[in-house]
């Protein structure tokens, strides 16, 4: 029963360095996918702006129209930055 408890005792850093090594590895790619995200969403919202404004200057819609367009561009983008991040 003693070397067990001895052994397991023994293995026990070696897990631990395992698991504490791997961490950083994980969180690093994550935070790479979270700002890769974060700059998606950011050029879509320039994008959206874009959009509306051009709408707006040809006068050829109505300002809900155009409201619209911004909105699908905006969740456009929110996909894509899903499809990044998940």
């Amino acid at each position: 029963m003693k070397s067990r408890g001895i052994r397991f005792l023994t293995m026990l850093p070696a897990v631990l360095m395992t698991v504490v090594l791997a961490l950083p590895a994980a969180a690093t790619e994550q935070a790479q996918q979270r700002r890769a995200a974060r700059d998606v969403r950011q050029e879509t919202r320039q994008q959206a702006r874009e959009t509306k404004q051009d709408c707006r200057a040809a006068d050829q819609k109505m300002n809900i129209e155009c409201r619209q367009d911004k909105r699908h561009t905006k969740q456009e983008g929110r996909e894509r930055a899903r499809d990044i991040k998940y």
